[in-house]
């Protein structure tokens, strides 16, 4: 259970993802599909539920819904489940699916609230056919975190399919770390550390009753 907490503590970094997105002067001039573009119009959207919405299961699910419109979940999960995607079940990949769109949806919720005004640095942005990468760089107080977003084309919309913060893929990161516990716990085992995981994120995410 040790290795999947940590796993997932690590997503912290990503909640950078969407939060603190600026648009840079050279994506203005960038046509309304270009990846930038559509994640600074998601960014507007979360920004303004947090500034001007309570915490309530109305905004969670609210952005909950922006979140899920910017991620390419299926894609991303068979990258983390890696090989073991094609001997699992039908029934297992969906499980599997379905509790790694959840685990990562809970987990940005509950690290939503840690954003503190973080700026971004903009290095280049590649796009070529079908594929995408965003290369940007979370300016702290004593540090600059380079983090890429891979990016694939659906219809209109960009969606990220990895990231990778510091040179290291989240997807390849989650496929590592889960074959540890496929190997020694086998399918159900993952599976079921999972869920568990997933019920204590919704246990610490749920919104405080105001009793004042």
């Amino acid at each position: 259970m040790n290795t999947l907490r940590n796993l997932l503590s690590g997503w912290l970094m990503t909640v950078l993802l969407l939060l603190p997105l600026a648009l840079p002067a050279q994506a203005q001039e960038s046509s309304h599909n270009s990846p930038l573009v559509q994640v600074q119009e998601t960014v507007d959207q979360i920004l303004q539920q947090l500034r001007t919405e309570p915490d309530s299961p109305v905004r969670k699910e609210a952005i909950s819904q922006l979140i899920r419109g910017k991620f390419n979940f299926e894609l991303m999960a068979q990258g983390a489940l890696g090989p073991y995607w094609r001997s699992a079940t039908a029934l297992e990949q969906q499980r599997f699916v379905s509790l790694f769109s959840r685990l990562l949806e809970e987990t940005y919720l509950g690290r939503i609230q840690a954003y503190t005004n973080e700026t971004v640095r903009y290095g280049r942005q590649e796009v070529r056919s079908n594929r995408a990468e965003v290369e940007t760089y979370i300016v702290t107080s004593s540090v600059e975190i380079p983090i890429s977003y891979k990016l694939l084309p659906n219809d209109r919309e960009w969606l990220v399919y990895d990231v990778v913060i510091e040179e290291v893929s989240l997807v390849r990161n989650y496929r590592s770390s889960y074959a540890n516990i496929l190997r020694s716990k086998g399918m159900e085992g993952l599976l079921e550390e999972m869920e568990q995981k997933l019920a204590e994120l919704q246990q610490a995410s749920r919104p405080k009753e105001n009793h004042a």
